[in-house]
């Protein structure tokens, strides 16, 4: 070989000098860079653990402060944790004793309870599971239960979780509800059959006597004198207010109970059909100032409820020329109805009472003090509510709502 020249050997000792300093460049750039990356992990890291740290802050402050009762437990049932109210509900703690929820299961919602527990690890998930649990010392509990599984990051099933809530009390409200329910509703049944059987037994003799008297009057009319006509009348006039009296007892006693199917009501013809039907004398003026509207219910129902007002204006104005004026709004979901007449007016006293039953402002020999207490009942069965202003000698207006219904 030939001797290498010191100038060749000087190029390449340079170009290797270049390309090393080019390579520690580079790494010393790559170094650079990686330590950026690496504080930039760290930082990360840092903020992960904060915010891992705070949401296990959150979710331990959830644990013990959840109402409910949280239970948490492998998948052979054996309970790994359980809250204070879990705790306080079952009697028992899983960190002083081993327990299996199996033993907190009534013995005879077993199957019912496996049969879930199946679901729960299928689907992942079970929803408003109710049964009984036996308690350490509050006895049997009906509960309401929520659950899920927890799965690890290979989608395996490795535990069980469960929101439980006693529902005990709810149920026993709900079973005596229904008791006092069915109660009411045999009481409300004997007291129609009461009803109508004490009107039988009443009007019986009422009509017996209806009927003696008047055969006494015909038969010793030439006899008697004109104070024991009177007396008579007056008898008949007795008889005949009892028995409207018997007829709106049983009139009130089944008005809510008689209810036929809700249809819809034209109270403009019901108004209409009560001022023909009635007797109106000429000297009375019933004006109708806007146009009713339809509402859904019992026809029967609405025509007792404003007739009764109606034939009670007429009945007692004492004026020359009597005046009763219908008006009616539509208030939000309401509709209000005012009647008002320029009659004798109602005391002050008696603005509650008259809605009571046997209660009246007006001629005891007249009223039975029934018909008002009627009008209450109907609309408070409709959603509204009813009120009177009255001056004595200046009239008295009735304003009733009555709740619209969509169906």
């Amino acid at each position: 070989m030939g001797e290498i020249k010191p100038d060749i050997l000087q190029r390449a000792l340079q170009r290797e000098k270049a390309a090393r300093k080019q390579a520690e460049g580079i790494l010393e750039d790559k170094s650079r860079e990686l330590y950026n990356v690496a504080q930039e992990l760290k930082t990360v890291n840092e903020q992960l653990e904060s915010v891992l740290a705070k949401k296990s802050s959150e979710l331990q402050g959830m644990f013990h402060n959840l109402v409910d009762a949280y239970v948490l437990m492998k998948v052979n049932g054996d309970i790994l944790e359980m809250n204070d109210a879990a705790k306080e509900l079952f009697g028992y703690d899983p960190k002083n004793e081993k327990l299996n929820v199996i033993s907190l299961i009534h013995k005879e919602d077993i199957n019912y309870a496996m049969d879930s527990f199946q679901e729960l690890v299928t689907e992942g998930f079970f929803t408003d599971y109710v049964a009984r649990a036996v308690t350490k010392d509050n006895g049997v509990r009906i509960v309401h239960i929520n659950g899920s599984v927890i799965k690890d990051k290979n989608n395996e099933v490795i535990a069980a979780q469960g929101i439980v809530r006693d529902i005990t009390s709810q149920i026993e409200a709900q079973q005596l509800k229904e008791e006092l329910l069915r109660n009411l509703e045999q009481s409300n049944k004997e007291l129609n059959d009461f009803a109508h059987v004490v009107s039988h037994d009443l009007k019986s003799p009422l009509r017996s006597m209806n009927a003696l008297i008047t055969w006494l009057k015909e038969d010793y009319e030439d006899k008697l004198d004109e104070g024991a006509m009177k007396s008579f009348d007056s008898l008949l006039n007795k008889i005949e207010k009892m028995d409207h009296m018997i007829d709106g007892i049983l009139s009130y006693s089944s008005i809510d109970r008689n209810e036929k199917e809700k249809q819809k009501v034209n109270l403009n013809k019901i108004v209409s059909d009560i001022l023909e039907m009635i007797f109106i004398p000429e000297t009375f003026s019933v004006n109708i100032h806007d146009m009713l509207p339809l509402v859904m219910g019992d026809k029967f129902r609405f025509q007792q409820l404003f007739q009764n007002i109606i034939s009670n204006a007429i009945k007692y104005n004492d004026k020359e020329k009597g005046v009763l004026d219908i008006k009616c709004r539509e208030i939000g979901d309401f509709w209000e109805f005012t009647l008002a007449d320029n009659g004798p007016g109602i005391p002050k006293a008696y603005h509650r009472k008259i809605f009571e039953i046997f209660q009246t402002a007006q001629d005891k020999t007249k009223s039975t003090g029934i018909g008002l207490s009627i009008v209450k009942k109907i609309v408070n069965m409709y959603g509204g509510e009813v009120q009177v202003s009255s001056e004595e000698n200046k009239g008295t207006t009735f304003l009733f709502t009555l709740k619209k219904t969509s169906k």
